[in-house]
């Protein structure tokens, strides 16, 4: 994801110090791939809060693991009200005690979520290939290993970024387990450019065709083709031939200790509303997470025709955060990295 805190994007206000608590600013911490472009679901929706509430919102971003990361280090003295990131990084924050209890009025019609946390937008994790200079998406995972993919593949960085860790994560469900995984992304490291704090970065690279193929996840790829229009979707199939890809959801959690926790709660609850929720689609090609919520649009058709012929998969999370530092170890012990 976008290289660490490089972008510091304040919506609708000038820059104020989140040390300081302020009743007219919230301050949210997130992963990028809702915030990317103009008219993003992000920027439109903290434009109605702040109209609607009068309430200024300050946004930091960074990597999935990133923002965890400058939350745990802030734990005694709290900067953001809000966290968005992706698992396993959610399920770290709250492990560690960095999430307060917080139930929306919405998660009675959302699945998924707990006394911490609930899901925000739902997306699955993807890689992305350049369309004019490959004719056709790798096939296979071997495809990735040939000499011609040589500096032209990059993925980010398990264990750092969200996405990254999906990559890590996907490979060994795809070759059946993490012998045979570690084995092949050892034997990718020949192509691969090397670590990467973030994903959306990678994108444009693609598109401009300095690398061929990267990681990405479905919402905010599709959500780029606009301004990169080279960029394509695909999932490779495992040795068995199955195209798989597993759910990768945007979650949303009250920090502890947050300096506006009131307004970091209506902010919750604004993002979560059935207003905020019908636009997820259609302005930020997800899947919005309210049962009572069903989209008709273009945008939704196209999320979910991509996903034909892909075998879905669930990750049990709590094992994949347990595991976490040694299968993140491992991976630099195979890649040199």
């Amino acid at each position: 994801m976008k290289k660490l805190f490089a972008a510091l994007i304040l919506s609708t206000a000038a820059f104020v110090s989140p040390a300081f608590a302020d009743s007219g600013v919230v301050t949210i911490y997130s992963a990028d791939g809702l915030h990317d472009g103009k008219g993003s679901w992000f920027e439109t929706q903290f434009d109605a809060f702040t109209k609607a509430t009068g309430i200024k919102v300050q946004y930091i971003e960074a990597g999935s693991g990133g923002v965890v990361e400058r939350v745990a280090k802030e734990k005694s003295n709290p900067q953001a009200d809000v966290l968005v990131t992706l698992p396993p990084f959610i399920q770290r924050a709250e492990a560690d005690g960095l999430l307060q209890s917080f139930k929306p009025e919405a998660a009675s019609v959302i699945d998924g979520g707990n006394e911490h946390y609930q899901p925000l937008v739902n997306n699955y994790m993807n890689f992305i290939y350049n369309a004019s200079v490959l004719k056709d998406a790798p096939k296979n995972y071997a495809d990735l290993l040939d000499a011609s993919f040589k500096g032209k593949i990059q993925y980010s960085t398990p264990g750092q970024a969200g996405d990254g860790t999906a990559v890590m994560l996907q490979i060994i469900h795809a070759f059946g387990g993490k012998d045979a995984g570690f084995d092949f992304l050892k034997k990718l490291q020949e192509n691969n450019v090397g670590p990467s704090a973030s994903t959306g970065k990678l994108t444009a690279l693609v598109n401009k065709s300095e690398l061929y193929v990267a990681n990405g996840d479905l919402q905010m790829n599709l959500s780029q083709m606009a301004d990169n229009p080279n960029i394509r979707v695909f999932w490779p199939a495992g040795p068995n031939g199955e195209r798989s890809t597993f759910a990768l959801p945007y979650y949303v959690g009250l920090v502890a200790g947050a300096p506006d926790s009131e307004n970091g709660k209506k902010l919750i609850e604004f993002l979560l509303s059935k207003e905020a929720q019908t636009t997820v689609s259609s302005v930020a090609v997800g899947e919005p997470v309210r049962k009572d919520v069903t989209p008709t649009d273009a945008n939704y058709t196209k999320l979910h025709d991509a996903l034909k012929g892909v075998t879905i998969w669930s990750p049990n999370w709590a094992q994949v955060l347990k595991d976490l530092p040694d299968d993140v170890a491992r991976w630099r012990q195979v890649t040199g990295s």
